[in-house]
């Protein structure tokens, strides 16, 4: 997994960047390591926001991209609701691609052959 973190309008600590980069390297797990991770730290300017740390992520996957955004007092705080938002978000897009085509297959399977049948069958099996 490829990780970019970038800050918009300010000044983050390294402390913070390196939480949020260890936050984001859980998904790496989940993720192929091809995989392009955009992750953009914020803050509102508006005084009155009480949740005025935003965390913007872009997953780059096969398929269609997942995008996140969460607000929170502090960028920690933010980094982690998002974390968890998209883990979820990734195993419902593995599910669908694993379950789907499951469900399908189960739609095609053959009608099963009566018992009857198959006693006839090995009854002329056995005599001849």
């Amino acid at each position: 997994m490829r990780l970019q973190v970038t800050v918009r309008r300010g000044h983050v600590s390294d402390d913070v960047r390196s939480y949020v980069e260890a936050k984001f390297a859980k998904l790496g797990k989940r993720l192929h390591e091809s995989t392009l991770v955009e992750v953009v730290l914020d803050r509102e300017r508006n005084p009155r926001i009480t949740d005025d740390h935003v965390v913007e992520a872009e997953l780059h996957v096969k398929g269609p991209n997942l995008h996140g955004r969460e607000a929170a007092q502090t960028f920690e705080a933010a980094a982690d609701r998002l974390v968890d938002r998209l883990e979820r978000s990734i195993e419902r897009e593995r599910d669908k691609k694993v379950q789907e085509p499951r469900r399908r297959a189960q739609g095609a399977q053959p009608e099963p052959v009566p018992v009857e049948e198959i006693e006839a069958e090995l009854r002329t099996a056995s005599d001849g």
